[in-house]
């Protein structure tokens, strides 16, 4: 929220907190005036079983509703003095009712095109790519690159390197390019190669990989992180009206599984310090159609030097708004277990001497987490790998040393192998882990994890109980479209540590399991919290923003394994229904 004009950005983003608290306070002293001096309430939700993420008020059966606000939380009794002639009372028959949920990980416009484009998300099997990959380069105009995303590595054992004969047999002729769900590589056919000049002779690009048989030398149709921009220069951007339809269609798709609150985990700001996706983020605000409160990272160019700083903080300080914030950097420290391209400390089992190198030098990373978190930004880590996570916990204790503590919300995000002995230090320095709950299973990609890391490393993959006993904190994220986003999903993984749904299954690490309450926490109030937004969303407190969902189950009662399952019936969002109807209550 912004009043009027000030001068800089940051004493904006504090003048609108302490607005927002000044308004609460006086919303509730006119709470404590006379009924007969207050409007009635819009909505009253009773004979509810109403899980609050308050910590003085957890639970409660009945919820009051006015002018997108909640105005009160407690008994049937407490609400029905705010009931009036036009209040819409609506009966719950006992269904549970959350703050809606947040996402502390997500990819709007990335997703949001993944899904617009060729899309293999929903395929199982490596037939079920082809097949997908015919359809598209049957539907696309012959001058254009066919592209597409969302293959698995963990279908491509054991390197994880999709075969480019595949793509071959499917065409020769036209240019093929399909991305990973992870987004950090590219695979890629012969005649892709052919036409952006990649031959077995090509060096690899700094912080990249092209992939080649080992004895031969010949190109296996695989590009590893930066090594994706000596194809990607080919394939056509986006317009901004792409980039609106890309951020709309993820919203709307989170608004249908409950989630009213997110952080964008890194947008691009280009050489003319400009962000197109940001500008299409403004354009969506100026015509009101955000719904969802949405905090944007910007990202840091790893190819790019400190000349950057201005521009990414420029970006940042012009983003502004009811619904929409920047405060976050976003840095990729390094890559990802399955490509050998996450930073480790010791190398890898499967192959001698490699350890996986890191994106940025320490004294590189150490001096821009102090001049971010100087300025009042957080700063968002992508660290997999235990030497990543351990520089990353290194540059934000040399941000404390140089600018004292801070009310930033670091946070290195994923988070995959935290050593024991930096196990501790989340707490000491006040950095939250964002984990993904839904990664936490021995599936195919784990699988193939454990071979890259051999048994004492997997002994500490994902540790979210031990951060928590450490005395840590953790959010949660989907890194969406990589995973699902649903949170019902995320929460039942995050208890079970196995695959969805299927109690015999291999566990992964059981003993970091959380409790319901815990990854409930984590999906709403810590989401708000490190967005900025803890006054305004993240539980069902008198006061707040009526964010909430209603969904079909109890899962503080149903067996564990049937929480993946539960439906959203309702969402709201300042008090609007943008998901279901309350009429179908």
């Amino acid at each position: 929220m912004m009043i009027g004009k000030v001068s800089s950005f940051f004493f904006n983003s504090s003048a609108s907190k302490i607005f927002s608290v000044l308004i609460g306070g006086m919303f509730l002293a006119a709470c404590d005036a006379s009924v007969d001096s207050m409007p009635s309430a819009d909505i009253v939700f009773k004979n509810a079983k109403v899980y609050t993420v308050d910590k003085d008020n957890p639970w409660a059966t009945s919820v009051a509703i006015s002018g997108g606000k909640i105005l009160a939380v407690g008994s049937d009794a407490d609400t029905d003095k705010w009931r009036g002639d036009k209040t819409e009372v609506i009966d719950l028959g006992g269904k549970l009712v959350l703050p809606s949920f947040g996402d502390a990980h997500v990819h709007p416009v990335y997703g949001g095109l993944a899904y617009a484009r060729c899309s293999m998300h929903a395929a199982e099997t490596v037939d079920a790519y082809t097949d997908i990959i015919k359809k598209c380069v049957d539907e696309t105009d012959t001058d254009r690159w066919v592209y597409g995303v969302g293959w698995r590595p963990g279908l491509f054992p054991p390197d994880g390197i999709p075969p480019k004969g595949l793509l071959d047999e499917i065409s020769s002729d036209r240019p093929l390019v399909f991305r990973s769900t992870g987004g950090h590589s590219l695979w890629v056919n012969s005649k892709a190669l052919e036409l952006a000049g990649i031959t077995k002779d090509t060096p690899d690009p700094l912080n990249g990989r092209i992939d080649r048989d080992p004895v031969t030398g010949e190109l296996l149709g695989g590009l590893q992180e930066t090594a994706k921009d000596l194809v990607a220069a080919y394939l056509p951007g986006p317009t901004q009206q792409d980039l609106m339809k890309a951020i709309t269609y993820t919203i709307n798709h989170l608004n249908t599984i409950g989630i009213t609150n997110i952080l964008d985990a890194g947008v691009e700001v280009n050489a003319d310090g400009v962000s197109p996706i940001v500008e299409a983020y403004k354009a969506l605000q100026a015509e009101d159609a955000l719904t969802a409160d949405i905090e944007v990272a910007v990202k840091w160019n790893n190819e790019a030097g400190m000349e950057q700083i201005p521009d990414l903080m420029a970006v940042a300080k012009s983003v502004a708004g009811p619904n929409i914030a920047s405060h976050t950097l976003k840095i990729w420290i390094d890559g990802v277990i399955a490509q050998r391209t996450a930073a480790l400390l010791e190398p890898y089992s499967d192959a001698h001497g490699e350890h996986g190198e890191p994106t940025l030098k320490p004294d590189v990373l150490n001096e821009v987490v102090k001049q971010f978190d100087e300025q009042g930004f957080q700063v968002m880590i992508h660290a997999i790998g235990d030497k990543g996570i351990r520089m990353s916990l290194d540059a934000f204790e040399y941000a404390r040393k140089h600018n004292g503590v801070t009310k930033n919300h670091h946070q290195i995000t994923h988070a995959e192998f935290i050593t024991p002995q930096d196990m501790a230090r989340f707490a000491e320095l006040g950095v939250l882990a964002n984990f993904q709950p839904l990664w936490s299973t021995m599936d195919p990609y784990m699988q193939l994890t454990a071979v890259r890391v051999g048994p004492e490393r997997m002994k500490h993959v994902y540790p979210a109980h031990s951060v928590l006993q450490a005395g840590g904190e953790m959010v949660y994220g989907s890194d969406w479209s990589v995973a699902p986003a649903e949170p019902f999903m995320g929460i039942e993984v995050a208890l079970t540590r196995r695959a969805l749904g299927d109690p015999d299954a291999q566990p992964l690490l059981p003993n970091e399991a959380v409790t319901l309450e815990q990854a409930i926490e984590a999906y709403t109030l810590t989401v708000a919290r490190v967005n900025h937004r803890e006054n305004e969303t993240g539980s069902l407190t008198v006061g707040k923003n009526a964010d909430l969902v209603v969904v079909d189950q109890d899962v503080f009662t149903i067996p564990v394994y049937d929480i993946g399952k539960t439906k959203i019936l309702l969402t709201m969002f300042e008090g609007k229904p943008l998901y279901g109807n309350l009429e179908g209550l």
